[in-house]
């Protein structure tokens, strides 16, 4: 049985300093994400979690 974690978005932020090192332009805030949110998923990204989001977690 595949458990269900609970993702609570607590802060959104950038670290520019990162994002410049890396070459990343322009980046902003995800307008998807916000203070408060709380998401349930398994294996799979749940509706209306940021894709790019749910890809870096991947890494962890």
């Amino acid at each position: 049985m595949i458990k269900r974690c609970k993702l609570a978005i607590l802060k959104t932020t950038i670290q520019k300093d990162l994002a410049e090192e890396y070459g990343v332009a322009r980046i902003l805030i995800c307008s998807l994400m916000n203070v408060g949110d709380v998401f349930y998923a398994d294996y799979a990204k749940t509706e209306g979690f940021c894709d790019e989001e749910f890809k870096q977690s991947e890494n962890y």
